[in-house]
């Protein structure tokens, strides 16, 4: 059975408070996930967004299809840019924390990817949005841990 995803991230600020908002779709079962961080930018929470999505999937070479409103992700994947990027060791590339998080996970499945306009009437790419940004303006946020301490934020929270 082929395994809908839709994703997005939102930073307000970016880098500010920010969220990710995913939908699985697979036959009969749908799934909603989101969460929110207290400091973090716009294509960290679009590439975690995909990367959760994937984490979720209980069997290994799943038939998936993820849509995302990321040109950063999207072309990151299918220009294969990010294959390039894991030969250097992620060496200068910003957000390799969730780079190589995202390889280990992707390499499990079978996966394509698709563009999507945002903010263009898509119902899943809407609802995505919906709960990044509810996620993200709720009172407890996580730290993203990834982008604070590569940033040298620890200093200021």
């Amino acid at each position: 059975m082929k395994i809908n995803i839709y994703t997005d991230g939102s930073a307000k600020g970016n880098p500010g408070k920010g969220g990710f908002g995913v939908v699985l779709i697979a036959g009969k079962y749908y799934k909603e996930i989101s969460q929110g961080f207290r400091y973090t930018t716009n294509n960290r929470m679009e590439l975690l967004a995909v990367i959760i999505g994937l984490e979720q999937l209980k069997n290994i070479n799943s038939k998936v299809e993820v849509y995302s409103d990321s040109k950063y992700v999207v072309d990151s994947i299918e220009k294969k840019w990010v294959f390039q990027w894991e030969k250097k060791h992620f060496k200068g590339k910003k957000n390799a924390d969730l780079w190589k998080r995202f390889l280990i996970i992707y390499k499990k499945h079978n996966v394509s990817f698709n563009w999507v306009k945002g903010h263009a009437g898509h119902p899943q790419n809407e609802k995505c949005d919906y709960l990044a940004v509810e996620a993200s303006e709720q009172p407890k946020l996580l730290v993203d841990e990834g982008y604070e301490k590569n940033n040298d934020l620890n200093t200021f929270f």
